[in-house]
C-alpha cells in the first residue's frame, strides 16, 4: 500500500445492560486485556495513526484503557445513543481534516484482526469510496444482508426488512466499515432517522453512496473474527476463539502443547521454539518463553521472564518481576516474584523467593522462604553463586547469603551469612530417656 493516512473511529459507548455489570462492556476481558484495547491494538498495526474514540458519559476508564495502547487519542462524547452513524458523527471533528481512509471499529468486537483493517484499506486504495466487511454463516437469520449487483454493493437490508429472496442470502453485514475520508462527512451528514427505530444508522452510507454514483465494494471475513459481545456467554465465546488461535499459533510456530484445551495464553504471551507446555498451563500478561524451556502441569505465569532450557513447575508459580535464567529450575509448589534466579540455579521444592538474586548454581532446599515484607516495605535478599540453603530455612531480609555459603536446615538468618562457611542457627538438640514410654503409660491409665 502507498503512505495513505488512516484514522480509526472507535465506538464504545454502549453500557452493555445485557453484560449485568456496574463496569462499560469493552472493559470486560479478553486474555486478560480489555476489548476495546485489542481493537486498538488492531488499528493500529493496521497503520492507523490517528485514534477517534466515542465513549457514554462517565466513562473515563474507557478512554485510559485505549490510552495505555497509544497515548495520541481523540475522545468524543455521545450523550444520547440514536444509531451507529449518531455515533460516528460525535468524532465529526475529527473528520473536518479528513485522512485518506477512516476505519469504523466497534469495541465489543475484539477479534478483529490487522489483515482484515489492511485489506479494507486496500480496497479504498484501489479506489472503493466504501468498503463494508461481511460474513457468512449458517444462521443469516439475525443479520443484516449485503446485496450486492456485479461486484458493487447496493445496499445493507436488515432483517426484519429483507424479501424472502434476501432473506436466504448468507453474506451478512459485520458492521465494520472503511471510508474514504474526502466523502465521508457528507456522507454522514445525509444520513436521516426516518425508521421504525428512529435512529440514523451508519449502514444508510451505502444506498446513498450508491445514489451519489460512488464506488461501494463487499469484503469478507470469518464468521469468528467478527464476534461481538452483548452478554457474558458471548464474553465466553470468544475467549474461546482467542485461545483456540493463541495454541494454534504456538504450535505452529514450534512449541509442543500436551493437552492444548487446559493451556490458557494472554493476548501478549510470547513462546519459543521447542518449548514444552505440559497440561493446565495459565499464562497470565506479559511472559516470555524461551526456546527449550518446559513448563510442567498446573503451573501458572505472570510477568515472568523464562530462559532457554529452565524447568518450571509442576505446580509452580511465577509472578511478575521473576526472571529465570538458562538451565535454572522452579520446582513444585514454588513461588518466585520480583526475583532474578542466574543460570542454573534450583529452587525444587516448596518455597517462596520474593525480592531476592538467587546466584548462579546455587541451590535452594525444601521450605526456605525469603522474609521480604515488615508489614509496611520490601526488603532484598541476596543469595550467592554457588550457595546452598538447607530445608526449611528463613532468610530474613535485608541479608546477604555469600559465594559458595552453606545455611544449616532449620536455620533462622537474620545477618550475612560469609561466603564458603557453614551458618545455623538452632536450639540445641537433647533427649530425656524414657519420657516417651512414660508418657503413653500414664496416659494409657487415665
Amino acid at each position: 500500500m502507498t503512505q495513505r493516512t488512516c484514522q480509526a473511529i472507535i465506538l464504545a459507548a454502549g453500557q452493555g445492560t445485557r453484560m449485568k455489570s456496574s463496569k462499560p462492556k469493552v472493559l470486560h476481558q479478553v486474555a486478560h486485556l480489555p476489548m476495546v484495547s485489542h481493537v486498538a491494538k488492531a488499528a493500529l498495526e493496521s497503520g492507523c495513526q490517528k485514534l477517534s474514540l466515542v465513549v457514554g458519559p462517565d466513562m473515563e476508564e474507557v478512554l485510559q484503557a485505549v490510552q495505555a495502547i497509544h497515548k495520541n487519542v481523540q475522545s468524543h462524547q455521545q450523550i444520547e445513543r440514536l444509531g451507529t452513524a449518531h455515533a460516528v458523527l460525535a468524532a465529526q471533528d475529527d473528520l473536518r481534516v479528513p485522512m485518506d481512509d477512516v476505519i469504523v471499529l466497534y469495541g465489543d468486537t475484539p477479534l478483529i484482526q490487522e489483515q482484515t483493517i489492511t485489506q479494507m484499506r486496500d480496497a479504498l486504495a484501489k479506489g472503493a469510496d466504501i468498503a463494508v466487511l461481511g460474513f457468512r454463516t449458517d444462521n443469516p437469520a439475525p443479520y443484516g444482508r449485503l446485496l450486492e449487483e456485479n461486484g458493487q454493493l447496493v445496499a445493507i437490508r436488515e432483517a426484519k426488512d429483507a424479501s424472502e429472496d434476501e432473506k436466504k442470502i448468507n453474506f451478512c453485514n459485520a458492521g465494520i466499515m472503511a471510508f474514504a475520508g474526502k466523502s465521508m462527512l457528507d456522507l454522514l451528514q445525509k444520513i436521516d432517522n426516518k425508521n421504525a427505530q428512529q435512529e440514523y444508522y451508519l449502514t444508510d452510507a451505502v444506498e446513498l453512496a450508491n445514489q451519489a454514483g460512488l464506488s461501494v465494494v463487499a469484503l469478507e471475513a470469518d464468521e469468528a473474527e467478527v464476534q461481538g459481545v452483548n452478554s457474558r456467554q458471548e464474553l465466553a465465546s470468544v475467549e474461546a476463539t482467542f485461545q483456540s488461535h493463541a495454541r494454534l499459533k504456538a504450535m505452529t510456530e514450534g512449541a509442543t502443547l500436551s493437552d492444548p484445551q487446559t493451556v490458557y495464553f494472554a493476548h501478549d504471551t510470547q513462546i519459543g521454539r521447542d518449548v514444552l507446555i505440559e497440561q493446565n498451563v495459565v499464562f497470565g500478561p506479559g511472559v516470555q518463553v524461551a526456546d527449550n524451556a518446559t513448563i510442567r502441569a498446573f503451573s501458572h505465569l505472570e510477568g515472568a521472564r523464562v530462559a532457554s532450557y529452565c524447568v518450571i513447575g509442576p505446580y509452580a508459580r511465577l509472578r511478575p518481576g521473576a526472571f529465570i535464567e538458562e538451565k535454572a529450575k522452579i520446582g513444585n509448589f514454588c513461588e518466585v516474584k520480583k526475583a532474578v534466579v542466574d543460570k542454573g540455579a534450583k529452587v525444587n521444592h516448596l518455597s517462596y523467593i520474593g525480592d531476592a538474586h538467587v546466584g548462579e548454581k546455587a541451590n535452594i532446599g525444601a521450605g526456605t522462604i525469603t522474609c521480604n515484607y515488615d508489614g509496611f516495605n520490601k526488603f532484598k535478599t541476596e543469595i550467592g553463586a554457588g550457595a546452598f540453603i538447607g530445608s526449611n530455612s528463613a532468610l530474613v531480609a535485608p541479608v546477604i547469603i555469600e559465594e559458595g555459603a552453606i545455611v544449616g536446615a532449620g536455620s533462622v538468618i537474620t545477618k550475612t551469612a560469609k561466603a564458603n562457611s557453614l551458618t545455623l542457627t538452632r536450639a540445641k538438640q537433647m533427649s530425656l530417656a524414657n519420657w516417651a514410654a512414660n508418657f503413653r503409660e500414664k496416659n494409657s491409665k487415665s
